[in-house]
């Protein structure tokens, strides 16, 4: 296929906040929602969801018409990347077939971080090296816990630091130590703000049921990080892998 199968990105970049380290592709989020992320919520209806970031490359797995789609954060197949590391997501993806038919339905896609090659970031990886953090449609993600109650426990997610009220940058760090909870070797590159909203249309509201959403997502990253350090265009040496399969391609 030379199309993208979504004819879309996978993932956008989520904004950042003040301070966080950026590429001249980022953006950063309002000052509102900075305020709602690590001062205070609005009110009872928000809830704040923090989770560590973790420093890999961006794919999905898009299920359309009872097929699997591996994809680059670009949209693109993953075997159509010149990069090794995507064709071996590409494998990946097909030997773990069954648990990814079982959790996507036509239509949507599960979002995450392939942690097989260190970008800016090593890993002496304690699990798989596919950490899952989104089940999307289109532009709309699941709500944190239908997203955790739908992977059933077949997938890694990122660590979650914390829930409930505002949290600011500086205790976020503090939880998450020198280097997190996945086994990273270099200083953790920093956190995800995730924050939820329930919200009532008039119909909803009044049956007296609310709907859950996620109203926006900001996220944290150390400034004196160092973009794709390790790799091989940037280092000029041979690529250092977090993992490796044990067939070839």
């Amino acid at each position: 296929m030379t199309e993208k199968p979504l004819k879309r990105k996978n993932y956008g970049h989520i904004p950042h906040m003040p301070g966080s380290r950026m590429t001249p592709s980022d953006h950063k989020c309002n000052e509102g929602q900075f305020k709602i992320a690590t001062v205070k919520i609005r009110d009872k209806y928000d809830e704040v969801i923090v989770q560590e970031k973790l420093d890999g490359s961006n794919v999905g797995v898009a299920k359309i018409n009872d097929i699997l789609y591996p994809i680059t954060r670009a949209g693109w197949i993953a075997t159509s990347s010149k990069y090794e590391q995507h064709k071996h997501f590409y494998n990946w993806v097909y030997e773990n077939y069954e648990r990814f038919t079982t959790v996507l339905n036509n239509g949507e896609r599960l979002v995450g971080e392939w942690l097989m090659q260190a970008h800016g970031t090593r890993y002496e990886l304690k699990h798989e090296p596919f950490v899952a953090f989104d089940l999307m449609i289109e532009d709309k993600r699941l709500p944190y816990d239908e997203f955790i109650i739908r992977l059933n426990n077949k997938f890694i997610t990122p660590k979650l630091i914390h829930r409930g009220e505002a949290l600011n940058i500086e205790k976020v760090l503090n939880l998450l130590n020198v280097y997190g909870f996945h086994g990273a070797i270099d200083i953790v590159e920093g956190a995800v703000w995730r924050i939820e909203r329930n919200i009532s249309s008039n119909e909803a509201y009044n049956k007296g049921k609310w709907k859950r959403v996620v109203d926006f997502l900001t996220k944290y990253v150390r400034p004196d990080k160092k973009d794709g350090c390790y790799l091989p265009e940037e280092s000029g040496k041979e690529p250092i892998w977090n993992w490796y399969p044990t067939k070839e391609l």
